[in-house]
């Protein structure tokens, strides 16, 4: 009876080794590789206590926000971000007089930009600021991150709030969640006007009725605002508006029933920071298929940095579709607007494009 229980002891153990030899499945290599990644990441990052070794252990100091700041939980420290150089992930660390790290810190929104993976989408930091956000008497930091996307060559910020304790700094990830979904990462002034003052945009995405927006104090621009007959929503108006956040214009349009419920909104400033003017809406059919589209022109700002604001023209299309509205790529690739363009001219190049040349009705 033992040599029977011996042999299957012996054959369970066989059936394991074999089992454990066996080549991992290809979802498993990628996500072990991943995590080697990471383990040898952790170890560079970890492994620098001083300053004169982070260049030597993968990190390009970024000078242009290298500040001395006397904190209440780390006294006074030498605030030096950096970059690392192999997966573009961003670091901070506070080094004392004597060049030693007394902290470091690198869980931020910006280094998960790229859920699951290692490597991340940073490009270095727009801005900084120290300050106090919740009020607790410690100071906290307000960050924003220049990131870029790899696959579309797209530049995007991304911010954040580390609110300080005894131990160091903490994110709280609902802050920071609100901050970048809803747009609020354009300035430390729009960060601060939410964190601290909680002023948010949130609700031009959630509002359900034209009385939500007027309650937070939306404001529709009157004289773009009229109504049309869409064959698939029926009658409804067309409402644009804009709420002022931080010395910031967020420009929002909504199409409104006759109850006033919103049927449908438009976000049509993308990544520019500010309205600067709006020039005109218009709706026709642009594509030819018999029903209305929408037409947006206006001019935006966007902060570069350095105290200096770009000021552009560009223009969106919404086609109008059984389910409701499909924003343009096509025709955006085909055609850049300029500043002398009118919402007319706009019209008539993007039915061109579309193959039409009979004028379209109102």
């Amino acid at each position: 009876m033992k040599k029977e229980k011996r042999k299957l002891l012996k054959s369970i153990v066989l059936i394991i080794m074999l089992f454990a030899l066996r080549p991992l499945p290809a979802f498993a290599e990628e996500e072990a590789s991943v995590e080697q990644q990471y383990r040898g990441y952790l170890e560079r990052f970890e492994g620098v206590w001083n300053r004169d070794e982070l260049a030597e252990a993968g990190f390009m100091v970024l000078e242009d926000q290298v500040f001395p700041i006397k904190l209440e939980n780390l006294g006074e420290v030498m605030f030096v971000p950096a970059l690392d150089v192999e997966y573009d992930r961003l670091a901070l660390f506070f080094v004392d007089s004597e060049g030693t790290v007394a902290y470091r810190f690198d869980q931020f929104a910006a280094n998960f930009t790229r859920m699951g993976e290692v490597r991340q989408q940073n490009r270095g930091l727009a801005a900084v600021s120290f300050q106090d956000v919740n009020g607790d008497g410690m100071t906290d930091i307000i960050l924003i991150s220049n990131c870029e996307s790899e696959s579309e060559k797209k530049a995007f910020r991304v911010g954040d709030v580390l609110y300080a304790d005894e131990m160091g700094f903490y994110r709280d990830w609902r802050v920071s969640d609100k901050i970048n979904r809803f747009g609020m990462n354009k300035s430390v002034d729009f960060i601060t006007a939410y964190a601290r003052d909680g002023k948010s945009t949130e609700f031009l995405y959630t509002a359900s009725t034209r009385q939500e927006l007027l309650d937070h104090g939306f404001e529709i621009i009157n004289e773009q605002c009229y109504r049309r007959d869409f064959e698939k929503l029926g009658r409804l108006w067309v409402v644009p508006g804009k709420i002022g956040i931080a010395d910031y214009d967020v420009f929002m349009i909504y199409l409104i029933n006759e109850q006033g419920y919103i049927v449908w909104s438009f976000q049509t400033m993308e990544d520019y920071d500010n309205l600067y003017a709006l020039k005109g809406i218009n709706c026709r059919d642009i594509d030819g298929d018999g029903m209305k589209d929408i037409i947006v022109l206006a001019n935006y700002s966007r902060d570069e940095g350095n105290w200096q604001m770009l000021v552009e023209s560009d223009y969106e299309i919404y086609y109008q579709r059984t389910g409701g509205f499909l924003q343009d790529v096509e025709f955006k690739k085909h055609y850049t607007c300029t500043e002398d363009d009118t919402v007319d001219e706009l019209v008539k190049k993007a039915r061109a494009y579309w193959g039409w040349s009979v004028e379209a009705e109102e």
